[in-house]
């Protein structure tokens, strides 16, 4: 049986994206505290890679075998941050289509323009439960960008 909810017999696409949406989630705030260790030390549960075509601010589209990996359980949203860094998360709303195909959706387009995404690059995601993923990006030159460290306030002079 593939995933983790093969045998519970929920129907795809029905009723899909209420899992954990009900819950009261705030939004993305800074923080940097021993939780992120936590986090690092946890189990990846399951990872898949993403190349980005075509306009990558639009809602984006994941493998179907991680909405499969999911059904039963499905999560509303997603909390994206870039992986070895605990500063930032992105609330994504993940949306479902008639035929259980996984979508995100909602702030995506914030989490896309902050990391400066492109057509062409590939972003590597770590799923670690509970709505948690864990996010690597690589430009079209498939190095990986790091953004904790950046300064984003350049001066215009």
């Amino acid at each position: 049986m593939a995933g983790r909810g093969g045998g519970r017999g929920r129907g795809r696409g029905r009723g899909r994206g209420h899992g954990k949406a009900a819950r009261s989630l705030s939004p993305a705030t800074p923080s940097s505290s021993s939780s992120d260790l936590q986090e690092e030390e946890r189990q990846v549960l399951f990872e898949f890679v993403v190349v980005l075509k075509g306009d990558p601010h639009g809602i984006q589209r994941l493998p179907d075998t991680f909405a499969d990996f999911v059904a039963g359980d499905e999560p509303g949203s997603l909390h994206l941050r870039e992986a070895a860094c605990g500063c930032c998360r992105w609330i994504v709303d993940v949306n479902y289509d008639a035929c259980g195909k996984m979508y995100l959706h909602i702030d995506w387009e914030k989490f896309a323009s902050y990391h400066h995404l492109k057509a062409g690059f590939v972003l590597m995601f770590s799923y670690l439960g509970e709505g948690d993923m864990s996010v690597k990006v690589f430009d079209e030159t498939r190095c990986r960008r790091h953004y904790h460290g950046d300064n984003t306030e350049e001066d215009d002079d």
